[in-house]
């Protein structure tokens, strides 16, 4: 697949949706762009030297044809490829009718000529397209999935991610409160706490004397296998939906011993398992292990 991708089609149909989800992909993409400004766009594109995306419709007042000129002009077609995105006639009216909004194409006060007429309009253009979407009966997680398939993952580097999610697990106390942002908790206030062991009260859940005290537990074992179980369960679910931040956070009474472990145990899981590189965050402890470089820095954790 090319590395710059020219996006149009329908209005209604979801140009939008597969933008965002280039641009989610690291695209940098820029919408209902001038047809005049096209050539320019594509030079500045290839002086950066980055995967691009740009999106030419109706709204832009050129017709088909004059699109299709200015991309029959351009000097190196091998190196963009052509992305026409549509949906029925019954689909358009329903999400017009649904939003509220005018149909763009100014020729007619109806809206089902509207669409018949720019679906007429736009058929040149779509008989040029390397790739048409049919967004009829797709909802827009749907549709974006269908993007990372045809227009991501064919061709891409090893070292592109698609969709991929940012994760932080995170350790707090309870005394303090839950963390806002959370997207789930776990309560480890059931665990054994060795804060009332007098060797461990001075340790955290990242020393090895409250880590064998923690091991030698059954219920410790029993905590992780099934939060493992129910992460497993999710996280396809997660990726479906689309979802680009994650945050579990665990919670025990001081936010030192338990939770910190269990914090520890579920990072190092996660990445074993190949679900996600995730960000570790104590935040009693005023710690936080980022992702990308795995360096720890240790100060007022907000």
């Amino acid at each position: 697949m090319a590395d710059t991708l020219l996006i149009s089609g329908l209005s209604g149909a979801g140009k939008s949706t597969v933008l965002h989800a280039l641009e989610d992909a690291g695209f940098f993409c820029t919408d209902n762009l001038p047809l005049e400004m096209l050539q320019d766009w594509i030079l500045s594109m290839q002086g950066r030297n980055q995967q691009a995306a740009v999106c030419l419709d109706t709204r832009s007042g050129f017709s088909a044809q004059a699109i299709r000129a200015v991309i029959d002009d351009m000097a190196a077609p091998s190196d963009w490829s052509f992305v026409f995105v549509e949906a029925d006639d019954a689909m358009l009216q329903r999400r017009f009718s649904t939003v509220r909004r005018r149909h763009p194409f100014p020729s007619s006060q109806d809206l089902m000529e509207s669409i018949q007429l720019e679906r007429e309009s736009l058929k040149p253009l779509r008989d040029m397209a390397d790739i048409v979407l049919d967004s009829s009966h797709l909802t827009p997680y749907e549709l974006a999935e269908k993007v990372d398939f045809f227009c991501l993952r064919e061709g891409k580097s090893s070292k592109q991610k698609v969709n991929a999610m940012a994760c932080t697990v995170m350790s707090f106390s309870y005394k303090n409160g839950l963390p806002t942002h959370a997207d789930i908790v776990f309560d480890m206030r059931f665990l054994p706490n060795p804060h009332y062991q007098a060797e461990l009260a001075a340790s955290t859940g990242r020393d090895q004397n409250v880590i064998a005290f923690l091991q030698q537990h059954k219920e410790v074992e029993q905590a992780e296998h099934y939060i493992q179980q129910w992460l497993a369960f999710v996280w396809p679910q997660l990726k479906k939906e689309r979802k680009h931040y994650f945050t579990i956070a665990f919670g025990c009474s001081g936010g030192r011993h338990r939770s910190v472990y269990m914090t520890e145990q579920m990072a190092s899981w996660l990445q074993s398992s190949g679900m996600v590189d995730p960000a570790i965050q104590h935040r009693e402890l005023g710690i936080v292990q980022y992702a990308k470089d795995k360096k720890s820095s240790v100060g007022v954790v907000a």
